[in-house]
């Protein structure tokens, strides 16, 4: 394939599917537009750096058969470039009659999509691994693990440049035009002629969408934030590994959970709540145009609507460090709110249909000579290697 190939966004999918498209198809140009000033600025950077393997997915799932697949390929990736990582395994914690049954539930789940190792601890066997952690019933992932994602992201920038790709910055994408089976992506800076476009966006993927085919995208991005605290140095002590809670099918979100980082620190988060700006960490971040076409989306009020308890709950963990750290407390129950300090907060492109209903698997669509990476939240990340394996097998062609 001799092709001339755009990608817009700059984040780890993007720059997965940049170096696998420059090494598989050497006579092809690889372009991609990032709008910061420097790559991986956003969901790619700002999240705790977990190796996430595949338990919580529904079988059959994109993000089951890609998360197996992604773990593998991302620690591969990192033997081979030298990028920090390590497979420290996970604990999953059940304290109620409803939640053993879905963690038992969930571990079959994880040996549907190919887990090995699963195993319920007992007493003992949990203490040996956690001992500040209490649970009625605990499941561990041996295959989950830690990562430096802001490493790898440098090196795919490297292997691009190395495979004559280019990586243009501070470069906002206004509009995309078709023109003759090509692609006119028109930039402040002036205007370039591609073959293929692959949206990877991620925040603004939707939007992305729009300005290339002139149609609304089915699927909306609403913006969630998510806040963690870290442990101060003192207390780091309290966590070993990744403690989880049982997560809540209904909804992509993890829950309240503890995690060691790949630097050392050791963390509690996220909640989920609604950010008022596309790329807003904090409740000052505030774009009038990106709340007000949340709060315009009928979708979000069907959600709310459906969802009024959760939503209520998310907003307290963010508007009060009690109830964040209570949530907290049903894993680890000796922490209080002086072991912590502020943490790092991140902001999830999370996709709605119109009907209020949370989109749970990746979205990949193609528009003639374009392909849309619609929905890749986490475990997109983990996942990055595997997507962009997936998006050149069926997409270019």
């Amino acid at each position: 394939m001799n092709k001339k190939i755009a990608i817009i966004g700059g984040g780890i999918v993007g720059l997965s599917l940049g170096m696998k498209l420059s090494q598989k198809f050497k006579n092809s140009k690889v372009t991609i537009f990032e709008k910061e000033s420097k790559i991986g600025l956003h969901q790619s950077g700002r999240n705790s750096g977990v190796l996430h393997c595949g338990l919580g997915y529904k079988t059959g799932t994109l993000k089951a058969k890609l998360a197996v697949d992604g773990i593998n390929q991302m620690v591969n990736f990192c033997k081979k470039n030298n990028v920090a990582y390590e497979i420290c395994g996970k604990v999953v914690v059940a304290n109620s009659d409803s939640e053993i049954k879905n963690i038992i539930n969930l571990a079959a789940q994880g040996q549907s999509n190919g887990l090995q190792g699963l195993k319920f601890l007992n007493k003992t066997e949990l203490n040996k691994r956690e001992p500040n952690v209490r649970a009625k019933k605990s499941l561990l992932v041996p295959g989950e693990g830690i990562v430096d994602f802001k490493g790898v992201m440098s090196v795919l920038n490297s292997l691009i440049l190395e495979n004559n790709g280019e990586i243009v910055t501070s470069s906002i994408v206004k509009k995309i035009e078709e023109a003759n089976n090509t692609n006119i992506v028109h930039c402040k800076d002036g205007s370039k002629e591609f073959d293929l476009v692959f949206n990877c966006a991620g925040l603004h993927s939707d939007r992305i969408y729009y300005k290339s085919t002139g149609k609304k995208s089915h699927l909306k991005i609403i913006p969630f934030r998510g806040d963690y605290l870290k442990f101060k140095e003192k207390y780091k002590e309290i966590l070993n590994h990744l403690v989880y809670p049982v997560p809540d099918s209904k909804y992509p979100f993890l829950g309240v959970h503890f995690t060691r980082m790949i630097n050392g620190d050791r963390e509690v988060g996220p909640n989920a709540v609604l950010a008022f700006k596309r790329e807003g960490y904090s409740f000052k971040d505030f774009s009038l145009d990106d709340i007000l076409e949340t709060l315009f989306y009928k979708g979000f009020y069907k959600f709310i609507s459906k969802n009024l308890f959760f939503s209520l709950r998310e907003l307290g963990t963010s508007l009060s460090d009690i109830i964040f750290i209570n949530q907290a407390r049903k894993l680890i129950p000796d922490i209080n709110s002086n072991m912590f300090q502020k943490g790092i907060s991140g902001v999830r492109a999370q996709t709605m249909t119109t009907n209020g209903e949370l989109f749970l698997d990746f979205g990949i669509y193609r528009n003639k000579n374009q392909v849309h990476v619609l929905n890749a939240p986490s475990p997109g990340a983990t996942a990055s290697l595997a997507i962009a394996d997936y998006v050149i097998k069926n997409y270019c062609n």
